[in-house]
C-alpha cells in the first residue's frame, strides 16, 4: 500500500465471460482490444470526465457512459471506429483502484 492516491497505470482484471470473448477473437480483433485496454489503463481518470477529455483517444477511440443517467456507473470505450467495445466498470479505491472489464466484443 502506498501514502495516498493510486494513479495510472490502473489494475485491469476481467470478466470470466469478457476474458472468453477477447480469447475468441482473431488475432488482429485482439490486437486492437489490447490497445484498447492499454488507453484505458494508462489514462489519468479512466471515466474521461469533461468535456472532450477523450479526445487524446487514438482515432477510431470514444468512451461514453453506458447510461447517462450515472456518469460514475459503466461505461464503454469503443474502439475500431465503433466495430467493437469493451464495457467497463472503474472502483477509485485508495488503496487499489481497479478497472473491470465486464464485456468484451468486435464484429
Amino acid at each position: 500500500m502506498t501514502d495516498g492516491f493510486m494513479g495510472p497505470p490502473w489494475q485491469a482484471d476481467w470478466t470470466k465471460q469478457a476474458e472468453e470473448d477477447r480469447d475468441a477473437l482473431p488475432d488482429a480483433a485482439r490486437s486492437l482490444v489490447l490497445a484498447a485496454r492499454a488507453e484505458l489503463v494508462t489514462t489519468d481518470d479512466p471515466y474521461f470526465r469533461g468535456v472532450d477529455a477523450d479526445r487524446d483517444l487514438p482515432t477510431g477511440m470514444s468512451v461514453e457512459p453506458a447510461q447517462s443517467t450515472r456518469p460514475g456507473g459503466q461505461h464503454v470505450l469503443y474502439f475500431d471506429h465503433g466495430r467493437g467495445w469493451l464495457r467497463y466498470q472503474f472502483s477509485r479505491r485508495s488503496a487499489d483502484p481497479q478497472i473491470v472489464i465486464e464485456e468484451c466484443f468486435w464484429q
